[in-house]
């Protein structure tokens, strides 16, 4: 259907969920369940389909991969950086939503696993996260 003279950037969307609990804020993340970065942590999020929005692909995206379902989500920034993924070119916009607590998760369709953790502890992760958790919160 497209037909393009040059090579094309994959376009994705990664979710910063979290809430603060107990004076501390935690970040919801998913565990990868396959390359590249099997194992490793990173944020819920996936390519944007040619047929919907980024928010819309973004609430999809989050409810895939953690079970958990939000109606709306506010876009933060794009992150571009050439060599962000090692699969291909991919630019990525982040946003994000606060919840009021917690809220139960399991990992599904390509992640391993979903989980929230303290932002002041977090694992290594995935892909240039740790960047975009960190410009983040910087912000708040």
């Amino acid at each position: 259907m497209y037909k393009y003279k040059y090579p094309r950037a994959a376009l994705t969307v990664d979710a910063i969920v979290f809430t603060r609990e107990n004076n501390s804020i935690f970040i919801l993340l998913i565990q990868r369940g396959i390359e590249p970065f099997k194992n490793r942590w990173a944020l819920p999020g996936g390519v944007v389909n040619i047929d919907e929005t980024l928010e819309v692909a973004c609430i999809r995206e989050l409810s895939e991969e953690t079970g958990l379902q939000v109606d709306k989500m506010t876009q933060f920034k794009a992150f571009d950086a050439i060599n962000r993924d090692p699969r291909h070119r991919t630019i990525s916009v982040a946003y994000f939503v606060e919840l009021d607590k917690s809220e139960a998760v399991k990992g599904g369709d390509d992640a391993a696993s979903a989980e929230w953790f303290p932002v002041s502890d977090l694992p290594e992760l995935a892909f240039d996260h740790s960047q975009i958790i960190s410009d983040f919160f910087e912000n708040r």
